[in-house]
């Protein structure tokens, strides 16, 4: 059974919007922010695939940034990580029938978490020529957001399974054996 287009734009939407309530409650450092606002966004993207990780991704993220920031020269760089984070995601989960092993789901959480590091490293220092203030805090800390990002993904992955296969009872989708 496939899910409705209103039943998927009704998650995508209430994904982005635990995407948001999560990134608030955040612990913010000098040049690094921890948080589990990215665990929605890889649940729209396993179990509905890309577009739907990106969308929730692109449209948490943004949101996020006119709630905490409002819109600036730089908001759409930021919201760009998040997005991409969902359409990995997604396209890797779809590539595998949308059923992952757990070593799968691990190695993507990781290489996902590992790209959105990266981009918000590069989107700092264009951010900090944008507002001219100092880089020298991201550099800092790049080792410490690199491991927060890949214990995070490890987590995120222990919990992926046994959400997804909630989600897909709940959504009356879920697999079933042939010999049923």
């Amino acid at each position: 059974m496939t899910i409705t287009k209103t039943k998927r734009l009704a998650l995508d939407a209430m994904l982005a919007a635990m995407f948001v309530v999560l990134s608030l409650f955040s612990i913010t450092l000098p040049g690094m922010k921890i948080t589990l606002d990215s665990l929605p966004i890889l649940v729209g993207a396993a179990l509905l695939g890309p577009v739907d990780g990106l969308a929730v991704g692109l449209i948490g993220s943004f949101l996020n940034q006119m709630i905490t920031y409002g819109f600036t020269a730089t908001t759409l760089l930021w919201i760009i990580p998040a997005g991409l984070r969902g359409l990995l995601v997604g396209l890797y989960a779809k590539r595998h029938g949308f059923d992952m092993s757990l070593r799968q789901t691990v190695f993507i959480t990781i290489a996902a978490a590992l790209l959105v590091t990266a981009l918000n490293t590069f989107f700092m220092y264009v951010d900090s020529w944008v507002y001219s203030y100092s880089y020298a805090a991201a550099l800092a800390t790049l080792a410490l957001r690199i491991l927060a990002g890949i214990i995070t993904a490890v987590l995120f992955s222990l919990l992926l399974p046994a959400l997804l296969k909630a989600l897909r009872r709940l959504l009356g989708t879920e697999k079933t054996d042939k010999g049923d």
